[in-house]
């Protein structure tokens, strides 16, 4: 195999296998269909597409010039951990705080202006934090930051690109055939697992909160 080619699918995997597990598009579906309840199912699939295009656009700036944008505004790394985990841990305990929709009239009353807000909704919360969170804005950051300047570059930009575009297609593929999996799944099975994932988002939220808040105690101990 030519050198150029191994190079290029070694950066492929390496975003792939850094990103997916923390983007985990496969797990927030249950809190997408929470999050879009009411939604029909067409424009559940136009939401789907464009919640993975900004996927795609932010995971591209981070991984390109998110060190850039932070020197520029003075922040660190773990002022985003704790301002991220925050927004999660928000996130999370609302949804584990919303009633069960599935019988509610006060629901069916709501399901008119879903159709339209939810679209302005698509970066903040759907985009961000839900599917690209701190987390994978961190290890996104990280990989920009670390790539070699020196040699080919094509390979690299050409890697990073790849497999930013497969992460985006899994979120995509996973928000757009949430409702069969839910099908599948049936409604009460799906109630359990939006309220695991909830605690789960929440929890998550903690933990990266508390990442970025032992850095910064470690810069002021020091």
């Amino acid at each position: 195999m030519p050198v150029a080619l191994r190079e290029l699918l070694e950066n492929t995997l390496l975003i792939v296998a850094a990103l997916f597990p923390i983007v985990d598009p496969i797990g927030n579906t249950p809190i997408f269909l929470a999050l879009t309840r009411g939604l029909s199912s067409q424009g559940r699939s136009s939401l789907a597409r464009l919640i993975a295009l900004n996927s795609l656009i932010l995971i591209l700036a981070s991984v390109f010039i998110g060190t850039y944008i932070l020197n520029f505004f003075g922040i660190s790394l773990p002022a985003v951990q704790v301002g991220g985990g925050l927004v999660l841990i928000s996130t999370g305990w609302a949804l584990l705080r919303r009633p069960d929709e599935a019988h509610s009239e006060e629901s069916d009353a709501r399901r008119d202006w879903h159709e339209d807000t939810l679209q302005h909704q698509a970066f903040y919360p759907l985009t961000l934090p839900l599917t690209v969170g701190p987390g994978a804005i961190s290890v996104a950051i990280t990989l920009g930051a670390n790539r070699p300047g020196g040699g080919r570059q094509w390979p690299l930009i050409a890697g990073m690109l790849i497999g930013s575009a497969l992460i985006g297609l899994s979120i995509y593929l996973s928000y757009r055939y949430a409702e069969g999996i839910a099908r599948v799944l049936g409604e009460s099975a799906m109630n359990v697992i939006i309220r695991l994932s909830s605690f789960i988002l929440v929890c998550i939220g903690v933990q990266i909160l508390w990442n970025g808040l032992s850095a910064l105690l470690k810069t002021v101990v020091t």
